[in-house]
């Protein structure tokens, strides 16, 4: 089925492209095909802005893209989508005991090039259920809550937070005497982000000249986001439409930076890109199954930088200072931010009904001020998060839970557990890895 896809450039070419050199135990067929991997997602790229994430591969591969992508409908599309996908078959099973690392990436492009064809039916006019499009895209299985069952969660937050008026605007009135002010925000988030690198640094060998910049921008549906520049190098922007809690410095810094999307993304370059030739891995399409591992590694990463009660230690003894925050009363605020945690999978419910179009815009902002216990502007902000970017919000809570539970099972040691992170942000890892 090559004749399907973009007439192959050799190995030596794809890898020479990529500015990397090969190794005795590639296989040359498969750089081939990585390299008709990276030109056909920035030709789907250039039907939908911000497909591609991020892309830091040859330029001329770009332009092909643009030029391509002129005389190709999304039908055309899927089609060398399964061009390519027939071409990777062989090298499911390549008979190896165990799980090859050839076998691996076979798979996991496979399972990359399954969320391609998924988001061009989605951009064809298909409206998927909830649930299918993040089968489709993120190859996961999302079990949707009963918004009902998450009221003893509710009664323990209204406990801790007595008094009169909605339960999201009393949390929000305790929570006021931890929001960062404006002009401290940014010595705060360097101080976090300089913290958060230096735990991850005792175990993680970081490339040499990694870097990153960071920067304070308003009207995003996010609240923190990286841009992946390569080179080591990310551009890091943290939203400020709504108040900053003290605790969102620590999980913006590791999230965004170390050990999460800033990590993920250099380690990738330096061992995929760099070492092994792979050039599959200088591209990240938005909705596809590594998101999954990126935003569940990076949700993670704040536990495993600041185990037990460090982080709170860390927001008591530096960060509150530096933002003029009073600590008393900072040990029952984290015990109410991880009771709020819990209520994550009321985001997923909620929005499938909403994308279904069985709930309105007003019935799912109110269903997110009682279980999500936003105040109506976060609800909607939240709600054009969901607009656009749709079942990806999954990613972030099944994401968590499913690194988690592969992490600790490295055992209570602190090296196993990294050691084990370490696997998943620089290998070729797909949710079922985990």
């Amino acid at each position: 089925m090559r004749s399907l896809v973009f007439g192959a450039a050799p190995a030596a070419m794809a890898l020479a492209l990529a500015g990397c050199s090969p190794i005795e135990d590639h296989s040359e067929a498969l750089n081939a095909i990585a390299h008709d991997y990276v030109l056909l997602q920035l030709t789907i790229g250039e039907k939908e802005d911000g497909y591609i994430d991020s892309y830091y591969g040859p330029d001329a591969l770009q332009t092909q893209a643009r030029s391509d992508a002129v005389g190709l409908s999304l039908d055309d599309l899927s089609v060398r989508v399964a061009g390519v996908q027939d071409s990777l078959m062989p090298y499911l099973d390549d008979g190896a005991d165990g799980d090859s690392m050839d076998e691996r990436r076979a798979r996991f492009l496979f399972s990359q090039l399954t969320a391609a064809d998924t988001r061009l039916k989605m951009l064809g006019g298909e409206n998927l259920p909830f649930v299918a499009e993040a089968k489709g895209l993120f190859d996961v299985d999302v079990e949707l809550v009963e918004l009902e069952t998450l009221d003893p969660i509710l009664a323990q937050i209204d406990a801790l937070v007595p008094g009169e008026g909605p339960l999201w605007q009393r949390l929000d009135d305790y929570r006021a005497a931890f929001i960062i002010p404006n002009d401290k925000l940014m010595p705060v988030m360097d101080a976090a982000i300089a913290e958060c690198r230096r735990r991850t640094a005792e175990y993680i060998d970081l490339p040499e000249g990694e870097s990153f910049s960071l920067e304070l921008v308003s009207d995003k549906p996010w609240g923190g986001y990286n841009y992946y520049q390569g080179g080591f190098h990310s551009k890091i922007e943290v939203n400020t439409d709504s108040p900053t809690n003290l605790s969102r410095a620590v999980d913006l810094g590791c999230h965004e930076g170390y050990p999460g999307h800033h990590v993920l993304h250099s380690l990738h370059e330096q061992e995929n890109v760099n070492k092994r030739g792979w050039i599959e891995f200088s591209i990240v399409p938005l909705f596809s199954p590594i998101a999954v591992v990126a935003e569940g590694s990076a949700n993670f990463g704040v536990e495993l930088a600041f185990p037990g009660d460090e982080q709170l230690e860390f927001e008591t003894n530096v960060l509150a200072p530096i933002a003029g925050i009073e600590t008393d009363g900072l040990a029952d605020y984290a015990n109410l931010s991880k009771l709020t945690a819990q209520l994550r999978p009321a985001q997923y419910a909620i929005s499938a009904s909403y994308l279904a179009g069985d709930i309105d815009e007003d019935e799912a902002a109110r269903l997110y001020e009682k279980y999500r216990l936003s105040s109506p502007e976060r609800a909607r902000q939240s709600l054009r998060f969901v607009d656009k970017y749709r079942s990806y919000i999954i990613n972030y809570g099944l994401g968590l839970d499913m690194v988690r539970a592969s992490v600790e099972a490295a055992g209570p040691d602190q090296d196993a557990r990294w050691a084990r992170m370490i696997e998943i942000l620089s290998e070729p890892t797909l949710p079922s890895d985990l």
